[in-house]
C-alpha cells in the first residue's frame, strides 16, 4: 500500500467511527495543512498511521472539549501534534486567544501530554 490509499482508507475509518461534534471537526479541520504534514512528514518517518488520531478531542480544564490536530497514542506515549499556520496562530490572533492557546498547551503537559509543534 502506499500514502494515497492509507490516507483514503484512515479518514474513512476515523469519519466512520465518528458523529456530531466530532466528526463536523474531522471533515471541516482536516485540511491542507494537516494533509500535507502526513505525506510530507509523518509517512516517510513513520510509514503507517497506525495509533494515529485526526482531530482527537481531549477534555479541557474549562469542563469542555479542545481538538488536537493529531494525538498519537501507544502505551506509554500520548503525544499531541499541532499544525500551526502563521496567519489563523499568530497573527490573527486577539490577545486573549493567544494566551488561551498557551494556556491550553500548558494543561495538556500538566495532563500527561507531549506536545509537538509543526508551523
Amino acid at each position: 500500500m502506499g500514502f494515497e490509499s492509507d490516507y483514503e482508507s484512515f479518514m474513512r475509518n476515523h469519519a466512520h467511527e465518528r458523529d456530531g461534534e466530532r466528526l463536523r471537526r474531522l471533515m471541516d479541520g482536516h485540511g491542507h495543512a494537516e494533509r500535507t504534514f502526513l505525506e510530507r512528514v509523518w509517512w516517510p518517518s513513520v510509514g503507517s498511521f497506525d495509533w494515529l488520531h485526526p482531530e482527537y478531542e481531549v477534555s479541557d480544564f474549562k469542563d469542555g472539549y479542545r481538538y488536537l490536530d493529531f494525538a498519537y497514542i501507544r502505551f506509554p506515549y500520548r503525544i499531541g501534534i499541532e499544525i500551526d499556520g502563521y496567519g489563523p496562530h499568530l497573527r490573527d490572533v486577539s490577545r486573549t486567544h493567544f494566551a488561551d492557546q498557551l494556556m491550553r498547551q500548558n494543561h495538556l503537559v500538566i495532563d500527561g501530554w507531549r506536545v509537538i509543534r509543526f508551523s
